[in-house]
């Protein structure tokens, strides 16, 4: 009696396929965000082991901030590179 009820009033509950269009933008979404998140995490990880930077290899490989850490290590908190290989004396 109560599914007729619910089936009748023509509600989210009476159609199965209600918001599987925001479902499949959301996975779309969160999908974006896991492929932008590790390019941003790779990069910063790789730069960090290159300047053996311990503290903030272990911080950007625990913490997860879809990529912001990230940026700002490579473009503000980490060493600026001059483009020579030349030793440091």
């Amino acid at each position: 009696m109560m599914q007729n009820f619910f089936g009748n009033l023509g509600g989210p509950w009476a159609n199965p396929t209600y918001g599987s269009g925001f479902m499949a933008g959301a996975g779309l979404l969160f999908f974006i965000l896991v492929i932008w998140s590790v390019v941003w995490k790779g990069l910063a990880l790789w730069k960090a082991a290159h300047e053996e930077s311990k503290p903030w290899f272990v911080a950007l490989l625990i913490i997860n901030t879809v990529g912001i850490l990230e940026i700002l290590y490579l473009y503000v908190f980490s060493k600026k590179s001059s483009g020579e290989n030349v030793p440091k004396p």
